[in-house]
């Protein structure tokens, strides 16, 4: 049988050829059940982007049920409408006079959302702006990671209020203290009872302790946790005047006389001596060393750094040492010791990340990517490893350093390269270590601040941040990966299936409870495919618009609809599409960097 199917609007709405800068543009929608699968279903309802307002919420993420406060900045119409979506969904509508207003997170857990403020004049709604809300008891969910690598004088009271307020509006949910300590093997600057006002870290940077405290205070009161940073291995060239004894350090060579370290610049405090991480007596000196940190500080847990593959290296015994084994011994160990608070590790180039996901005690797992993992089909593979070395438990952080080669001198960041990077990885389910406090990481060197973002790459940086909000339960929460069949109208448009390949749009799909998910990503104009951009030299994209796509499917299809962060601030679009003999054809409104199509069976 086929049936056509004009229906008017319902409640979902959608997303439109529009830029995130807020150019206009229209659409048409509606919403519509076919009855069997072969139909049509046809759009009316016209959208367009106006985005004169930067909505905000008061905190980076919230528990079921608390209070949500809302900010919009700019021309606030009174009498507006706004609508509450989850994976596209309306599930609560009010009208709103202010421009301040609050909304009660609902009851499910770990749930993403879209709030969207419109007016509507005949069957043409405008969209003002949107904000993500992330509603999860635990951040280490749905985790996006952040960080803090400065703690002089500069850092007033105003100036972390603004940094951690933009971090706030990219709901980073977890912070990561860089270069906090005094020193490796004895972090605190001072002792407990007795700490010092001011100390140097291992740069001979001043470290202000009333500072670090203020930065932990202002991201609790945000809905952020707080992650002290530190080797699992390090030691200073004073080690023995703090107790640490020379048969737990590691060597190079049997017979205990070449001590592994990092040497370092001269002007620097020290080299830093690396322990055996598996030593029992080193791992409990650490963790009383711990122990004075969380007595002084409200830290929430403690991110472990490690620095990739020694090659071989021995114990004071001249044992041959497995590190990535006694990685997961001393996670262990510091689990056992403080069991309340959150663990991390860092897998520097996939070293060690089996047995760091395996011991059960990590909240979620973080890989520092250089060389061996710079392809954009690496992030794929590095995050599928994760998945299955942690049982599909585990979120997957991305530590990776944007435009590499410019980060020893003054500049900005390359938005195209920054903004494809940040599509593949949250398409494919993943997130980014990128964004500290005031800048945007360039170097494994946090402090590094020479390359900052532009005004553009700032809002779009907010723009695919509440994306991975909003659309976190599509993301990231699960579903089994396939190949989808899917086919462009357009004989310049070329798709391919996963992996990337360049002068070609890729898809990336998978099945979902509710039906199938798409992402489309645009490598057409890709000048590598490497996600690194290590000069920064990736050219944006150019925006494919009315593009006819059809895909096979063999369920009765009642629904399509896209979004993107690359146009209506990410609001969901329905689309008009028919289906006949296993085939759902519609025309894809638009494509710069990332598209997600969602069919719905």
């Amino acid at each position: 049988m086929r049936m056509k199917l004009r229906i008017a609007l319902a409640t979902i709405l959608s997303l439109l050829v529009a830029s995130c800068g807020g150019s206009e543009s229209d659409s048409s929608q509606t919403n519509g059940t076919p009855a069997d699968n072969d139909s049509q279903v046809t759009v009316t309802t016209q959208r367009k982007a106006v985005l004169n307002l930067s909505i905000q919420t008061d905190k980076a993420c919230y528990r079921p049920g608390e209070t949500i406060t809302f900010t919009a900045n700019g021309n606030m119409p009174n009498g507006v409408t706004v609508r509450y979506l989850k994976a596209g969904n309306v599930v609560e509508t009010e009208t709103v006079r202010g421009s301040t207003w609050t909304w009660t997170a609902p009851l499910s857990d770990f749930t993403g959302y879209l709030a969207e403020v419109i007016t509507t004049e005949g069957n043409v709604e405008s969209i003002l702006g949107t904000v993500g809300i992330d509603v999860s008891s635990d951040w280490t969910r749905f985790p996006r990671y952040g960080f803090v690598a400065t703690f002089d004088d500069s850092k007033t009271d105003a100036v972390i209020k603004e940094e951690m307020a933009f971090l706030n509006r990219c709901h980073i949910n977890g912070i990561q203290f860089y270069d906090w300590h005094y020193k490796h093997h004895w972090p605190l600057g001072g002792t407990r009872g007795g700490l010092l006002d001011n100390y140097t870290d291992i740069a001979n940077r001043n470290i202000v302790t009333s500072v670090v405290r203020r930065y932990i205070d202002v991201q609790h009161q945000l809905g952020m946790k707080a992650m002290f940073y530190n080797l699992c291995y390090g030691a200073l060239n004073d080690y023995a005047a703090d107790g640490v004894s020379g048969e737990w350090l590691m060597y190079k060579q049997p017979g205990h006389g070449d001590i592994d370290q990092l040497v370092l610049s001269s002007a620097w405090k020290s080299n830093i001596l690396l322990a055996n991480p598996a030593n029992t007596a080193w791992q409990q000196y650490l963790a009383e060393r711990n122990d004075d940190v969380y007595a002084s500080f409200d830290f929430d847990g403690y991110h472990i750094d490690q620095v990739g593959d020694r090659g071989t290296v021995y114990d004071y015994n001249g044992n041959r040492l497995n590190l990535p084994k006694g990685f997961g011994s001393f996670i262990t160990a510091m689990k056992a010791a403080h069991p309340q608070k959150r663990l991390v590790m860092n897998a520097v180039a996939s070293y060690g990340a089996s047995q760091i996901a395996q011991t059960g005690s990590v909240d979620f797992l973080y890989n520092e990517l250089w060389d061996s993992e710079s392809r954009f089909e690496d992030l794929l593979t590095v995050r599928q490893a994760n998945s299955a070395y942690s049982n599909n438990k585990l979120q997957t952080v991305f530590a990776a350093y944007m435009n590499y080669n410019k980060s020893s001198q003054k500049g900005t960041f390359n938005t195209p390269g920054v903004l494809l990077a940040d599509a593949t990885m949250f398409a494919i389910g993943g997130a980014h270590l990128e964004l500290g406090d005031g800048h945007m990481l360039c170097h494994e060197y946090f402090p590094n601040s020479n390359l900052q973002m532009s005004e553009e790459l700032r809002q779009g940086i907010v723009r695919y941040y509440d994306f991975l909000v909003a659309y976190e339960n599509l993301l990231r929460g699960g579903g089994e990966e396939v190949v989808c069949d899917i086919a462009s109208g357009n004989k310049g448009v070329s798709i391919n299936a996963w992996p990337p390949q360049q002068g070609k749009v890729t898809a990336y799909c998978r099945k979902a409870a509710t039906g199938q998910i798409i992402h489309l990503l645009n490598y057409r104009q890709a000048n590598s495919l490497s996600w690194r951009d290590m000069d920064g030299t990736m050219p944006a994209p150019q925006e494919v618009t009315g593009l006819p796509l059809s895909v096979k499917i063999t369920s009765a299809v009642k629904r399509v609809w896209v979004a993107s962060p690359d146009a209506l601030a990410g609001a969901p679009l329905e689309l008009s599409f028919a289906q006949k003999n296993g085939v759902v054809t519609f025309t894809l409104p638009s494509l710069k960097y990332w598209s997600m199509i969602v069919i719905e069976s």
